[in-house]
């Protein structure tokens, strides 16, 4: 088929999410079967809203709502075949009274195969009515597509984020990685450089600290994701925000023990595998060190 040129463009999409076509997609015609379009554009919303900075659920929840699709259309131009790597785009087209229209397409390099657009119904949970689509999100939404930061880092001590760094860390290494709370709490915290990435309705979401560990060489740790935040930039914000205290508390090296899952997130960082791996709190770490 040729390029329809009412098709949407890539440049048109601030956010692209990445698949590749599995075997159980393709149908007896050697091509995606229809229906997983429908399928692409859900699993793309959800990177959507991490591309917010908006774990879905706790959000709704805090905006005593929730989202219901009342319509989707899917316009088909061309099609994907097994293993090929596409792009699926997102886009709020517009968010009225109660309902929003998100805009989808399937890309295969520049070429756009699918497009479509789904309506979503803001309501009442639980009754299933309407309701307002709330002033927080309308905006939240808006501002993304004009290309605003979706996140913060505020930098500061215990006493100014240790309550929601507390959050974060018993969320994610006690009751996620089951590590005894008596070994993630210490005294250093209390005088810490402390940082936390904030979503724009307030909710924090990654948090790490940064302390000495000896003269000239600062130590990062207790670096903390919350689980539906990981793969997008919040970690690497929290990341960033602490080398440049320590860059201004006149630090010339950084360290950290990074957990052998994190490794490429730190190579990415530009930090540097020292030593072998050791382990600590029951899991495989390993050295990492950067300088600033």
């Amino acid at each position: 088929m040729s390029q329809d040129r009412t098709a949407p463009t890539r440049a048109s999409f601030r956010f692209l999410d990445r698949l590749r076509v599995r075997w159980v997609e393709v149908d007896a015609q050697q091509i995606v079967f229809n229906g997983h379009y429908l399928t692409y554009f859900d699993t793309a919303v959800g990177g959507y809203w991490r591309a917010l900075a908006l774990p879905y659920a706790p959000t709704m929840t805090a905006l005593e709502g929730d989202l219901f699709v009342r319509k989707s259309t899917v316009e088909y131009l061309g099609s994907a075949h097994y293993d090929d790597l596409l792009d699926v785009g997102v886009r709020t087209e517009r968010v009225g009274t109660s309902s929003m229209t998100v805009a989808c397409a399937v890309f295969r390099g520049d070429e756009c195969l699918v497009h479509g657009e789904l309506i979503y119904v803001f309501a009442d949970p639980v009754a299933r009515v309407p309701k307002a689509v709330p002033e927080r999100l309308r905006e939240l939404l808006l501002g993304f597509e004009r290309g605003e930061l979706m996140t913060e880092a505020r930098v500061g001590g215990w006493a100014a984020v240790g309550e929601d760094a507390q959050r974060i860390r018993q969320a994610v290494f006690v009751e996620e990685q089951k590590i005894p709370a008596e070994m993630e709490w210490d005294a250093a915290d209390e005088s810490c450089t402390h940082a936390v990435a904030y979503n724009r309705l307030g909710r924090p979401l990654a948090t790490g600290r940064l302390l000495e560990h000896v003269p000239g060489v600062a130590k990062i740790g207790r670096m903390a994701v919350l689980s539906p935040m990981r793969g997008s930039r919040v970690g690497r914000q929290v990341l960033d925000a602490l080398m440049q205290a320590g860059r201004e508390q006149g630090y010339r090296e950084v360290l950290l023990h990074a957990q052998l899952s994190a490794e490429g997130f730190y190579t990415r960082a530009g930090f540097q595998r020292r030593g072998p791996v050791f382990e600590e709190a029951g899991i495989a770490h390993v050295e990492m060190v950067r300088s600033l």
